[in-house]
């Protein structure tokens, strides 16, 4: 079967949530069929990626160059309009066009997030929304913690894209939610229409435990730096809750791991004991230092593909309800949850001060997501979706 598989950026390497997910999704389609990605390359990186996808891969990448900061400036006049910011900042009629010349010798397409289901609208061949995280929600949540104007801009967008992504559910074959709790939420705000759970998975053999390379004292965040709730929470950790650990354990550092810092983030390496890294060739040589691994976001949706990778290393997590809300597990069992800041600083402040009982915790996130998120067996409805449309088009 001839498969076209759309997304918001080239989809390799696997280096941050969007690209871990989709790049799992192709390699898994492109077992059985053909596969040929059309995508946003948004730097040379992108380019490259495309690059070795075609020709080392046997994956046809088709990469559309795309700036998003000018992209953001030009869409400013959709705000006098009844559509949402989201469909002027990755329209693309270079994109489209590619789109309509692979259509007819298409037999399925899949879109990774609702900008992407734009370019299938209008063709009538069999077709999957996977929705990443319902952006429309998440508009909602930055409109919560932002002022104005931004928050009228944010609100404004959550209403628009809702009505947007109505049109999209409805034309598509199933839409795809990453965990039960996302699939509630799509039921409530977008009823009617027919959902799939596909959870993400973790690499296990890639994020393992590295016990002996601990440093004591040591947390640490990962994330792309330039994705609000990232450093939302970053800011918060930094200002609310280090401070509090610190009173008790001076020597504590904590490590903000992650590509393209804002100057927020960067502004946060003058604290005392605090690291702001960038870019790293591999996260896990960060990780494996941490003796305990935090995730106190307040703006989240769907599952945080930092805490099953923190979990896999066997790192002791604390994290908030928004963080670790996708991933299905016990709360005070397989990781600590709380949204208080001083209740979040006694918990990392309890383990720091029982490295065993940080130990132990570990070793049991680490068993659970062995249990549960192993990539071959969290794509396995995928595979029925496929099936499916083979069916109905043989």
């Amino acid at each position: 079967m001839h498969i076209l598989f759309l997304a918001q950026r080239v989809p390799y390497p696997p280096n941050r949530g969007d690209k871990i997910t989709s790049w799992r999704l192709i390699e898994r389609m492109s077992r059985d069929h053909e596969v040929t990605v059309v995508a946003f390359a948004h730097d040379d990186g992108d380019r490259e990626a495309a690059r070795i996808l075609t020709e080392e891969k046997g994956i046809r990448t088709i990469a559309i160059d795309h700036d998003e900061r000018k992209k953001k400036i030009a869409s400013l006049p959709l705000l006098l309009t009844g559509k949402p910011l989201t469909l002027g900042v990755y329209g693309s009629s270079l994109l489209q066009a590619e789109v309509d010349k692979l259509i007819p010798t298409t037999d399925f397409a899949y879109a990774f997030s609702s900008s992407m289901g734009a370019f299938l609208l209008p063709h009538s061949l069999p077709w999957v929304m996977h929705i990443a995280e319902l952006d429309s929600d998440k508009w909602r949540q930055y409109s919560k913690r932002s002022s104005f104007p931004m928050s009228w801009v944010y609100g404004r967008e959550a209403k628009t894209l809702l009505r947007f992504e109505q049109r999209l559910a409805a034309a598509a074959i199933t839409n795809v939610l990453c965990t039960p709790l996302e699939e509630d939420i799509f039921k409530e705000q977008i009823p009617g229409f027919h959902t799939t759970v596909l959870q993400n998975g973790v690499d296990l053999k890639f994020f393992h435990p590295a016990p002996e390379k601990t440093e004591p004292g040591r947390l640490v965040f990962t994330g792309v730096m330039d994705y609000l709730p990232n450093t939302d929470a970053c800011v918060h950790f930094v200002q609310d809750i280090l401070p509090l650990i610190r009173e008790k354990h001076p020597e504590v550092t904590f490590d903000i791991v992650g590509s393209k810092p804002t100057p927020e983030i960067k502004a946060l390496a003058n604290t005392p004991g605090v690291t702001v890294t960038g870019f790293v060739d591999d996260i896990r040589t960060w990780s494996h230092k941490a003796s305990i691994s935090v995730a106190p976001l307040r703006i989240a949706r769907g599952i945080q593909n930092k805490v099953l990778e923190a979990l896999s290393m066997g790192l002791p997590v604390v994290g908030s309800t928004s963080a670790t809300q996708g991933v299905q597990g016990k709360p005070g069992e397989h990781y600590w949850v709380t949204d208080d800041p001083s209740e979040h600083a006694r918990m990392v402040i309890d383990l720091l001060d029982n490295p065993d009982q940080a130990r132990e915790l570990g070793q049991i996130g680490r068993k659970f997501v062995e249990g549960h998120y192993d990539w071959e067996v969290t794509l396995k409805p995928l595979d029925k979706i496929i099936e499916g449309v083979q069916f109905r088009t043989s």
